[in-house]
Parts: structure tokens; C-alpha cells; sequence
């Protein structure tokens, strides 16, 4: 019950700048506290305000919290490189633990209407033609117009696609990104509780699309030597 661990350990602060939309939220007594915003091109410039208003609202400290909670995608490249780094700034300067939960499932795992997560799949952007798939604890790139192939039974959910996916499955959509913050904290609670975290140094965000120049290498960014 993350209300009475949260007494134990100190509130879990949750970051996702996976989507068009930042959520930053704070694990408290009841349902938690939450900001979200049109990210646009300025998470670096309103990410951290939004912390220290959730912080103050709540007349808490940043050595107050009890973890960071970071959302690992799949997403853009500019928005979770700008997340991570903040929540892994974070952790590192208060000591704190860090626990990555993949956006894509606490999207899915966000929807309180009994079916699974398993039972789920989720459509995401992947550049302005491209559309990613999020089901059986995979991400699979949809070059444009190809069509996910969902099980029978599978419930269809769509983030940030606009004319680009069907209404019913846009509109679970708007559903499960408002409860993005209870969710993110909710499943890193859970992890937490079982002694589960993250190693600082090897926690790495799931990208969709990278810019011109740049590649993965071993889970890290580098910088391609291919000018193609």
C-alpha cells in the first residue's frame, strides 16, 4: 500500500517525458500529486519548476523522498534523454534509490477496469509517419502504413495519434495518460516494497526515433561516425 510504505521510506517523486504530455508526480497519503503540462521543446526549462511546486505544495524537501521513479518510454529522443537525466540527477545528488518503469506499461497497467496488461496493446509515434507497437513485453517498429496485428480479445490503446489511429482506441488513450502518475508510482512502489531498484549507472531509456548522427551502441548513446 504505497500510502503507508511512503511513511516508511519517504513519498516516491515519479518523472515521464515520454509522451507529448510531462507528468511529474508525487507519491502521498490518498491519491497523489500530480502536474502535467504540454512539453513541447522546454522539459529542461519547466521539468524541474514543476518538481519544486509539487515539492512545496506539499511542504516537503527534496531529502524528504523516499525514491525517484523515472518513465523509460518508448519515446522520443529529446524528451526521455531530458527525463532521465533529471531523475538520475536527482537520485545520485539526494542518494536516493532510482526505479525505471517502462511508460508503455504503466500506461497499459493504468486503466482500472480489471483486464490485464497482458490483454493490452498500445500505438505509439515513432517520428511524423512511423507508429511503434507496445504488446507481450515487446516494442515493434510499424513503418508507416503498416497495421498492428492485435490478437483477438486485445484491447487497442493510442497515445499522441491523432488521425493516425481509431477514435475508440485514441480514446483509451486520453484515459490512461491522466492516470500515468498513479500508475508509474504504484508499479515502482510495488518494486521498491520487494527490495527492487535500479542501477543508476545502467538504467537506459527506450527510444523510438534518435536524431541524424546518433546510434546505440551497448544500451548507450553514441554518436555515429556515418555522416549518412
Amino acid at each position: 500500500m504505497p500510502g503507508i510504505l511512503a511513511t516508511l521510506r519517504g513519498p516516491l517523486l515519479a518523472i515521464d517525458t515520454a509522451t507529448s504530455e510531462a507528468v511529474v508526480a508525487l507519491e502521498r497519503p490518498g491519491e497523489p500529486a500530480i502536474a502535467t503540462w504540454p512539453a513541447g521543446q522546454r522539459h529542461g526549462e519547466e521539468l524541474l519548476a514543476a518538481i519544486d511546486g509539487l515539492l512545496a505544495a506539499a511542504g516537503l524537501r527534496p531529502s524528504d523522498l523516499g525514491g525517484i521513479v523515472v518513465g523509460t518510454g518508448p519515446g522520443a529522443f529529446t524528451g526521455l534523454r531530458v527525463g532521465l537525466a533529471t531523475a538520475k540527477g536527482l537520485a545520485h545528488a539526494l542518494g536516493l534509490p532510482i526505479i525505471g518503469v517502462p511508460t508503455g506499461l504503466a500506461l497499459m497497467a493504468g486503466l482500472s477496469d480489471g483486464l490485464a496488461p497482458g490483454r493490452r496493446a498500445l500505438l505509439l509515434p515513432a517520428g511524423p509517419r512511423d507508429r511503434v507497437l507496445v504488446a507481450d513485453g515487446r516494442t515493434v517498429l510499424l513503418p508507416a502504413g503498416t497495421e498492428p496485428g492485435i490478437a483477438p480479445g486485445v484491447e487497442l490503446l493510442a497515445v499522441d495519434l491523432e488521425g493516425r489511429a481509431p477514435a475508440d482506441a485514441l480514446g483509451r488513450g486520453v484515459a490512461a495518460r491522466a492516470r500515468l502518475g498513479a500508475s508509474l508510482l504504484r508499479l515502482a512502489a510495488a518494486r521498491l516494497a520487494a527490495g527492487d531498484a535500479d542501477d543508476l549507472a545502467r538504467l537506459v531509456p527506450e527510444y523510438v526515433s534518435l536524431p541524424r548522427g546518433v546510434t546505440t551502441e551497448g544500451g548507450s548513446i553514441e554518436w555515429s561516425r556515418d555522416p549518412r
